[in-house]
């Protein structure tokens, strides 16, 4: 795979963290033209969350009968439309059509993370190299740069509609790059010999029965490990701009600058976080992106001021930076049934999309959101103690039907 088409995974992978960047940013003067409360500002929020699910719930099966491209390809194209949607319609204060827009975005951006993830897991396979934390490192790369325009048009109070129309722009830009040069890896190449290869063809025709095989005990702590940490990075999106507004009375510009260093954090974690896999190992590592994770987000619940909420988040983003990549290598680790495993487990993670908003909106509402964010704080426990799933062997025990 020429560096081009590699290249096509990244530029999808960092519009996505930069059109997620450019919503999130706003959140707060979105909600204000809205005249949302924070309980209803989780339910326009259920939008992209809905979207993403539907994406991602179908994005299995389709990946299975037409490959990855076209998965790609409307992951580019939706999120486009739908931020095009919020910059009109949030103006007009139009909660409906927010919550449309917001669907659009979430919709593509899931099927694309599952061809994404499923191709590039494929690719690490192929060149034995780290081809996941990379891709997910563009998507932070995409929230930081998204975080610091956000930044910059924030506290220079430009209006919500134009911010979200240059974003717009950006995020064309970078997907027609990726349809221009997108090469998915052909399946043969990447599977161990012939038979490998005739199994992915015909992946589209496998009974319920050999579809269930691929779920193994290994495979659903993994996808433990997904949901906890697609959860921690979820919370931290949709609300870390919110909680600095609302429950410590920050400016909406701090709000947004917080999230950014989150991001950045995150982006230093997965670009740097390579050699230490090689060090400690994949499960290990996990179990210490879990922890400092955990400390972070406590950290949070328990601040008493603008300034230590944003240390803490900057932490909680480090710690949880390579957990969700680290899974998705775990579960592609396989030599036949690798890109179903992906699946599998990506599903598995993004569920987190789906509840979270909601979730954290409503325990927000009646407990302040630092005390929402003892949920992911919980869940990431979790993650800490079955990280071991995440190492090389494989187990091979199927879980009971």
């Amino acid at each position: 795979m020429t560096r081009h088409p590699r290249g096509a995974l990244f530029a999808t992978s960092t519009m996505t963290g930069f059109g997620i960047a450019t919503w999130v940013t706003r959140t707060p003067a979105i909600r204000d033209e809205l005249g949302a409360s924070i309980e209803a500002m989780g339910l326009v929020l259920l939008g992209l969350s809905i979207g993403s699910m539907i994406g991602i719930l179908g994005a299995g099966a389709l990946v299975r009968r037409l490959g990855t491209r076209p998965l790609i390809l409307l992951g580019g194209a939706l999120p486009v439309v739908g931020m095009v949607l919020v910059a009109l319609l949030a103006p007009a204060q139009v909660p409906a059509g927010v919550w449309a827009g917001l669907f659009l975005i979430g919709f593509g951006s899931g099927v694309a993370e599952i061809g994404l993830n499923v191709e590039a897991a494929a690719v690490e396979r192929h060149i034995g190299r780290p081809v996941v934390p990379v891709l997910h490192a563009c998507f932070s790369l995409g929230t930081v740069v998204g975080g610091v325009v956000g930044i910059a048009m924030t506290a220079a109070r430009t209006p919500v509609a134009v911010h979200l129309l240059v974003g717009a722009v950006v995020m064309a830009a970078l997907a027609a790059f990726a349809a221009r040069n997108l090469q998915p890896l052909p399946r043969a190449a990447a599977q161990t010999d012939g038979a490998d290869a005739a199994e992915t063809v015909g992946a589209s025709r496998v009974t319920t029965a050999t579809r269930r095989s691929v779920i193994t005990v290994q495979l659903a702590l993994v996808a433990v490990i997904t949901l906890a940490m697609a959860f921690a990075e979820g919370a931290a999106s949709d609300w870390l701009p919110l909680l600095m507004t609302t429950d410590h009375d920050a400016p909406e510009a701090v709000g947004s600058l917080v999230f950014t260093g989150f991001a950045l954090a995150m982006l230093v974690g997965r670009s740097a976080g390579t050699p230490l896999v090689t060090r400690l190992g994949r499960g290990r590592v996990v179990r210490l992106c879990a922890a400092v994770g955990g400390i972070g987000v406590l950290l949070v619940v328990v601040s008493p001021s603008p300034v230590v909420t944003a240390i803490a988040a900057a932490v909680w983003g480090l710690g949880i930076a390579l957990g969700f990549p680290l899974a998705i290598s775990a579960a592609g680790d396989h030599p036949t049934d690798g890109d179903r495993r992906v699946s599998v487990v990506a599903t598995a993670g993004y569920i987190a999309f789906l509840v979270g908003p909601p979730l954290l909106g409503f325990v927000g509402e009646h407990l302040g959101l630092q005390a929402a964010m003892l949920v992911p704080l919980v869940l990431l426990v979790a993650a800490f103690v079955v990280a071991p799933a995440a190492r090389d062997a494989d187990v091979r025990r199927t879980v009971p039907t």
